[in-house]
């Protein structure tokens, strides 16, 4: 028997574990710091109304035998599907067609088994910072990874040149960790190079409900083109606090032919072989939030965090340090003062104020001397935080 040695090509352990243990060390040897969480971006507050009346609904008829559901549908139930697809059309213009969603646990999961579609052989572009899952299953894969440099000099959305070269191009805004985002015309440009390439996207699309200018698209299906090079990830864990409950679903365009062959007709087969589907009961919530009055509720949960990302952008021009995402993101990522290292920025914060956020540096070498802060934090906690930071740095 043989190991998959690729493994041996990761760090040791995941960047959030690391935050975890730092972090819980400190508390052991000071059992009285009130410490203030503002580094892994789960959420705070409760499930939207209609979420939570439509799983109880559905609990109940699980438990009559009349109404009873068990293996769900493997690529979502229908009322699923078509609240999805109205979504699309309501929210951002866009037409998919239900057979080209399929539902899942999570786009975490998603952009990790995705690759299961692909053969190990292709060259994938990477951005750099980036959310570590989309290197580290590579990695795990055994592909070839090329980086794609992500810096202020280019405000942390890099655009494609002639010097690329690849096959599978990770995406992802508004981004994760840095909180830029794309305008239509940057887009644009990915979509015109992986055509010309005969590359696909892997767009993450989870921070979509984020967006707020209209310059930049919460699809890239808003795209001309998108539908022949992109598949799409979103997420009901940032929209709606599914971060407990697990809910997502993935676009793939019938469109998307390589080497004869539909990337739809994959998927479904991988999803098939590999996942018996998400639970009725957590269906039926997520198509709840995808309707009018859904969406009106998450979105009065998205205005508190988005204050909170609005005070620390505030706090941060008072302190006159440069940083980017907040607008259309729940992230701050913010250069640290006086080029400190990241890591060093994090102990200084856990140590002086209490403060725990993630270190760029985690997210890859461009990310060293940058710091992300997350918004889903409750309000008054995260008020308190910014004072003990303003009070240390001002």
């Amino acid at each position: 028997m043989k190991i998959n040695s690729n493994f041996n090509n990761l760090k040791p352990s995941y960047l959030f574990r690391d935050i975890a243990q730092k972090t819980a060390a400190y508390k052991a040897s000071h059992p009285d710091a009130d410490i203030i969480k503002m580094g892994i971006g789960d959420v705070t507050l409760p499930l939207c109304q209609a979420a939570v009346t439509a799983m109880e609904n559905a609990a109940r008829e699980m438990g009559v035998k009349e109404t009873f559901h068990g293996y769900p549908e493997a690529y979502g139930e229908d009322f699923l599907l078509l609240a999805i697809q109205d979504y699309y059309k309501r929210e951002m213009g866009v037409t998919v067609d239900t057979n080209e969603i399929c539902v899942t646990s999570g786009a975490k999961e998603d952009v990790a088994n995705i690759l299961d579609i692909f053969s190990t052989d292709n060259t994938v572009l990477i951005p750099d910072p980036v959310y570590p899952v989309y290197y580290d299953t590579n990695v795990m894969d055994g592909r070839k990874i090329k980086f794609i440099s992500s810096n202020e000099s280019n405000s942390f959305l890099p655009l494609p040149d002639e010097s690329m070269s690849g096959d599978i191009i990770y995406l992802c805004s508004p981004n994760n960790p840095t909180g830029a985002a794309y305008t239509r015309e940057q887009l644009k440009a990915w979509v015109n190079f992986a055509l010309s390439h005969n590359a696909v996207i892997l767009y993450d699309a989870a921070y979509e409900i984020f967006v707020s200018e209209k310059s930049c698209p919460r699809s890239i299906f808003e795209i001309e083109g998108a539908r022949k090079c992109a598949i799409e990830f979103c997420s009901f864990s940032k929209t709606a606090g599914f971060t407990g409950t697990r809910c997502g679903y993935t676009v793939i365009p019938a469109e998307l032919i390589f080497e004869n062959t539909s990337l739809l007709s994959l998927w479904k087969r991988r999803q098939s072989t590999k996942f018996n589907g998400v639970a009725y009961i957590i269906q039926r919530g997520a198509a709840a939030v995808l309707t009018e009055e859904g969406i009106k509720q998450v979105r009065q949960n998205i205005d508190y965090y988005r204050t909170n990302t609005a005070n620390m952008m505030k706090t941060f021009d008072k302190l006159n340090i440069k940083y980017y995402g907040g607008k259309n993101s729940p992230y701050i990522w913010l250069k640290c003062p006086n080029d400190m290292k990241s890591w060093d920025f994090f102990d200084l914060l856990l140590t002086k104020c209490n403060v725990v956020g993630t270190p760029g540096e985690g997210f890859g070498v461009n990310g060293e001397g940058y710091f992300r802060l997350s918004g889903f934090g409750d309000i008054d906690r995260t008020r308190e935080a910014l004072h003990r930071i303003e009070t240390l740095l001002g």
